[in-house]
């Protein structure tokens, strides 16, 4: 039996997670983010320099869209070092791996560059859709395991929270991996596959549109059924008697409703289910669903009641219309009152399409949101509370892959960025399980002496930019622009 310690001699222990693997010459360790290269512990993505916007196209990163400095700290224009391919600082007393100076107008800038280890961090998914995929509070899984759940929907859009340290570390193993994989996967932009508890299957993709229960969503609601009236009452005003907007929350009868009558519409004596808040605006016309508005209804009729007789008359003409416009149907009313359907006649063709032409494409956003805690801020400043206080008063200015990021108030340092605004493939992971995420702290080198930073450790920009750093020149979410690095090893080949 061979000796252990013979095994052990050609291997090096990677310390820049907890799980601390041990990695034979020309293999990788378990995040496949470092390997053992000649003996020597190397990272396998390059640093990432965004270098502004070219000829070719203009940079997706908010900050880089200037061309004079105005006075932000972050300015476009110039080489800007992103914590991407920067390495962590585990086991959190060490300075972050990049402390890069660069003078800008004058002025003496410094960015600290790490990628950190999150365990506290997650995803805030927005899908535009009026589609129900679950009530508020129902489990989201994935491969059967929970991930998140079901927020409060918002206008237009139904919400997800998924991730955070219950799921990855305070339930079973199996639920850890299967939320860290579905995060990595949902932060670097790719479709992941999830079910909702009593709901629907939902497809998200950053950046593109869902697919619900195998359908793939168009358009983004312009408005509630109420909304849509107050827009487009003047398109109908004159070449239809009635119109029904049929939407989950509020359904908007034109006849009734407020603009109606200050375009002298009569009374049509049609009405609708439902429990009727202010004239024109009802709720719960219908059950949640797939079909009309996001309701359940598939026939638009079902959610009339029998017409009022002394009001309505025959030939009454009724377009009912969802708030896409992807449903719609004309009726008139024949003799006995009741709704014949008819060809839609070209002047509310038009209104209809122009109801669809004011929706945006429905697509899907995913925040990526993270608590920046110990091993971070250490990595910064020998005092992390300064770090804290500093970023809180606007002294530091924090990005995530260069891409703006959002300081939640309160204690902490709380972010939340686009990943579409990102590099792609920024996000990794390490087993623990837990995401590895790129975080920039800039700010003025006096500030940053000043609050204690590890200014022995600061280098000029220009020893950075080497041959193995991988420039941006902008973002195109349409394609790929960054290729991983050439050094990998075939996976069959990896510890």
């Amino acid at each position: 039996m061979a000796n252990p310690a013979d095994r052990m001699a050609d291997k090096i222990r990677c310390d820049a997670c907890p799980v601390l693997c041990y990695i034979a010459d020309g293999r990788s360790g378990a995040c496949d983010r470092y390997a053992n290269h000649g003996g020597k512990l190397v990272r396998l993505d390059p640093l990432t320099i965004i270098e502004g916007a070219t000829e070719s196209g203009v940079a997706a990163v908010p900050f880089l869209k200037g061309a004079d400095w105005d006075g932000d700290i972050v300015q476009g224009g110039r080489p800007f070092i992103t914590a991407v391919g920067a390495g962590t600082t585990y086991p959190d007393y060490k300075p972050a791996p990049f402390i890069v100076s660069q003078a800008v107008d004058g002025v003496d800038m410094v960015t600290v560059v790490t990628e950190g280890i999150f365990s506290y961090c997650g995803a805030k998914v927005k899908i535009d859709t009026d589609r129900f995929i679950g009530e508020e509070r129902a489990v989201v899984r994935v491969d059967g395991e929970p991930i998140g759940h079901v927020m409060t929907s918002e206008y237009g859009s139904k919400m997800l929270s998924l991730g955070g340290v219950e799921h990855l570390t305070g339930g079973g193993k199996k639920e850890g991996r299967v939320t860290c994989d579905a995060l990595l996967r949902l932060c670097n932009r790719e479709a992941v596959e999830m079910t909702v508890d009593d709901g629907a299957t939902v497809v998200v993709q950053a950046g593109q549109a869902p697919v619900i229960n195998g359908v793939r969503e168009r358009l983004m609601r312009v408005g509630c059924g109420s909304a849509t009236i107050g827009m487009f009452a003047t398109h109908w005003a004159g070449h239809v008697d009635e119109v029904v907007v049929v939407d989950d929350h509020i359904t908007g009868v034109l006849s009734e409703h407020q603009s109606g009558k200050l375009l002298d519409i009569p009374p049509s004596g049609l009405r609708v289910k439902g429990r009727r808040s202010t004239p024109g605006r009802y709720f719960q016309v219908a059950e949640p669903g797939t079909g009309w508005g996001g309701t359940n209804i598939e026939d638009p009729l079902t959610i009339l009641k029998e017409p009022d007789p002394d009001i309505a008359w025959e030939g009454l003409r009724l377009l009912m219309v969802s708030t896409t416009g992807e449903q719609h149907a004309y009726f008139e009313l024949d003799a006995d009152l009741r709704p014949v359907p008819a060809p839609l006649p070209a002047d509310l063709r038009a209104s209809v399409d122009l109801i669809a032409e004011n929706c945006e494409p429905s697509l899907c956003s995913v925040l990526f949101m993270a608590g920046a805690g110990g091993s971070l801020r250490a990595g910064v400043t020998q005092n992390p509370v300064r770090l804290t206080c500093s970023v809180k008063d606007s002294l530091t200015h924090v990005s995530c892959g260069g891409a703006e990021a959002y300081v939640w108030p309160g204690g902490g340092i709380t972010v939340m960025v686009d990943v579409t605004e990102m590099p792609s493939n920024s996000f990794g992971y390490v087993p623990t399980p837990a995401l590895v995420a790129p975080i920039e702290f800039t700010l003025r080198l006096s500030d940053y002496v000043a609050l204690g930073g590890h200014a022995d450790r600061v280098r000029p920009i220009e020893e950075v930019l080497s041959d193995e750093v991988r420039r941006v020149g902008r973002i195109d979410r349409k394609s790929d622009p960054m290729a991983r690095h050439n050094f990998r090893w075939p996976k069959d080949e990896q510890t």
